[in-house]
């Protein structure tokens, strides 16, 4: 069984950074991509940025140039460094890992992790 743990969320002011962490635990699993995405109320969850076990990154359009993911290989931990933060990046964010669980297609979610940005 494969699980990822999420951690690092909170209440920010407008304009702050907060960092976010995903552990990935178990075993018989090959990662190709871990990412993370958001969900505002009321709205549709989006992609905020991913990375493939070759390092290549894809950003969000409206994240791009604020945050900054990032992959620990020896931990299997991602991390998303969010910086200007702006009151539309309140939202639940979760972790993803995609890959194969022995032979089976993996696509593992986390439970989500709330940032709310305050004016």
């Amino acid at each position: 069984q494969v699980q990822l743990m999420e951690s690092g969320g909170g209440l920010v002011q407008a304009g702050g950074s907060l960092s976010l962490s995903c552990a990935i635990s178990g075993s018989g699993f090959r990662l190709t991509a871990m990412g993370w995405y958001r969900q505002a109320p009321g709205k549709q969850r989006e992609l905020v940025a991913t990375m493939t076990s070759g390092g290549a990154t894809n950003y969000g359009d409206s994240v791009k140039g604020r945050f900054t993911i990032s992959r620990d290989y020896v931990k299997n931990t991602i991390y998303l460094h969010m910086s200007s933060l702006e009151s539309d990046d309140t939202a639940v964010y979760y972790c993803n890992a995609r890959g194969y669980h022995f032979t089976d297609p993996l696509d593992a979610w986390g439970q989500g992790t709330l940032v709310t940005v305050s004016p």
